[in-house]
């Protein structure tokens, strides 16, 4: 793995994000941020509301999680749960940090549906899971990145992703 590791944990709601993000990080060695905690606290009342965000709510957001990127990319790295579900959100985040890598969670929707209801304390509710499926654009070829299914447990998941991101994938060089 290179010295400097920098990761994004994407995907719709309810895939783990928080949980792998934090596995990863414990994983790897490395601080984890909640990309949730980025969020202005008007989005976070938009979405309680039940209201998807739009991009320019998105915009402050993402630069956010950007700086903090670029913190982290000169100091060793660092793991962040961000749903970054748009190419235009992770190409924003790339200009500030360009070897971030991307583990992109994704699975059956029953299940991600069932994992949202079943979750307390959580602002964003799941019927915003369409909102989020509508929105999602998945890693395409050229973008540094995994696809890494959510099926099975929070230790199964981030096994894979850890394996996925320590070997070649697809033929090309190994992502970190």
């Amino acid at each position: 793995m290179s010295a400097q590791r920098l990761i994004v944990v994407m995907g719709v709601a309810g895939t783990g994000k928080t949980t792998v993000g934090r596995l990863l990080a414990e994983a790897l060695g490395l601080p984890y941020a909640e990309g949730d905690a980025f969020h202005p606290a008007a989005n976070v009342a938009k979405m309680s509301a039940g209201t998807p965000l739009d991009d320019a709510d998105r915009r402050p957001w993402l630069d956010a999680i950007g700086a903090w990127m670029r913190d982290r990319a000169g100091r060793g790295g660092g793991v962040v749960a961000a749903s970054s579900l748009k190419r235009a959100y992770r190409d924003r985040l790339r200009a500030f940090a360009p070897d971030a890598v991307f583990v992109h969670l994704t699975g059956d929707r029953a299940l991600i549906e069932g994992r949202m209801a079943a979750r307390r304390g959580h602002f964003m509710p799941p019927s915003l899971l369409d909102s989020q499926y509508a929105a999602l654009e998945p890693l395409q070829g050229d973008e540094r990145g995994i696809a890494v299914d959510v099926a099975g447990t929070a230790e199964e998941i981030t096994g894979r992703a850890l394996a996925a991101l320590r070997l070649p994938h697809d033929g090309r060089r190994n992502p970190l």
